[in-house]
C-alpha cells in the first residue's frame, strides 16, 4: 500500500481527480490506498498509467499480495492443518433450502400416514 500512496502523491493528484481519471471511485480509492482493502490489479494497473510509472514491479508485488491478502496466512494455515474451509453464502442458502423442504416433506408424510392410519374404533 506504501508504495501505491507514493505513486498517487508523485501525481500530485487528488482522490476525486484520480477517480475521475480512472474506473475507480474516490471512496475505493480511500480503501485501497490506506490499505483497508486490497486493490483490484486494475486499479494498480490504473494509477500506474496516470502516474506514467512502469506497472512490472507493482504487478508483481500485487500478485505477491493477492493469495495472503487480508488474511491469506491465516487461510493457508487452516488448509494445511485440515480444518474444513466455511461454506460460501449461496452454499449454505442452498443446503438450507434442501433441508428445509425434505423437513416439510416428512412432515407431510407423516401426517398423510397418520391421516389415513385406521382408529382402531370402527
Amino acid at each position: 500500500m506504501e508504495q501505491l500512496r507514493q505513486l498517487k502523491d508523485r501525481t500530485d493528484l487528488s482522490l476525486a481527480e484520480l477517480a475521475r481519471r480512472t474506473a475507480y471511485s474516490k471512496s475505493s480509492w480511500q480503501r485501497y490506498l490506506s490499505g483497508a482493502k486490497q486493490p483490484p490489479r486494475g486499479a494498480v494497473q490504473a494509477l500506474c498509467k496516470v502516474a506514467g510509472a512502469d506497472q512490472a514491479r507493482l504487478l508483481a508485488l500485487w500478485d505477491l499480495a493477492a493469495p495472503v491478502w487480508p488474511y491469506g496466512t491465516v487461510v493457508t494455515a487452516m488448509a494445511s492443518q485440515g480444518a474444513p474451509p466455511a461454506p460460501a453464502p449461496a452454499e449454505y442458502r442452498r443446503w438450507r433450502t434442501a433441508a428445509l423442504v425434505a423437513f416439510a416433506v416428512i412432515v407431510l408424510l407423516v401426517a398423510g400416514v397418520l391421516w389415513a392410519w385406521p382408529s382402531g374404533s370402527g
